[in-house]
């Protein structure tokens, strides 16, 4: 078997003067694609990063604003001559603040008497609470709640 060595046949590479640089072009474009990819993708996580900040911040203020009400109703003293107002309390990284004023009063029917009818032994007293939460990054949440005692008949608000 002759083997020959055929040496008129062009070179696989081409030499560097007919060369034009598409390679580098195309990894400069591609490179660059990436970064503007890698840079939104950044952006998008850093926004929806705030946005969570933001709801759990204005879930604080909320549960703050409910235990505001929760411990104004649960005090168990209602009083009617004037409005109550609660110290701030602390709540882990939130505050409540509340209000609890006696609105106004209605009879109570005895029993078997219509509406208007009875003998005014007892009253409903009607309270209004007003609670302000407050959680960080300044997130507020005001909450009014809205309940009556029934009670001796001879007071009023």
């Amino acid at each position: 078997m002759n083997v020959h060595c055929n040496r008129s046949l062009q070179p696989a590479i081409a030499p560097r003067s007919s060369q034009q640089g598409a390679a580098l072009i195309v990894g400069l474009i591609l490179m660059l694609v990436l970064t503007v990819l890698g840079i939104s993708g950044m952006n998008t996580a850093t926004l929806e990063l705030v946005m969570a900040n933001n709801s759990q911040s204005q879930q604080s203020a909320f549960q703050a604003a409910e235990t505001g009400i929760d411990f104004a109703v649960g005090n168990g003293d209602y009083p009617t001559s004037a409005p109550v107002i609660f110290p701030p309390t602390v709540l882990g990284d939130g505050t409540s603040r509340s209000v609890m004023d006696c609105v106004t009063t209605t009879p109570v029917p005895d029993i078997a008497f219509s509406m208007g009818a009875g003998s005014g032994s007892a009253q409903a007293y009607h309270f209004d609470v007003v609670a302000v939460g407050t959680g960080p990054r300044n997130a507020t949440a005001t909450h009014n709640q809205s309940f009556y005692v029934v009670g001796p008949g001879s007071g009023a608000c």
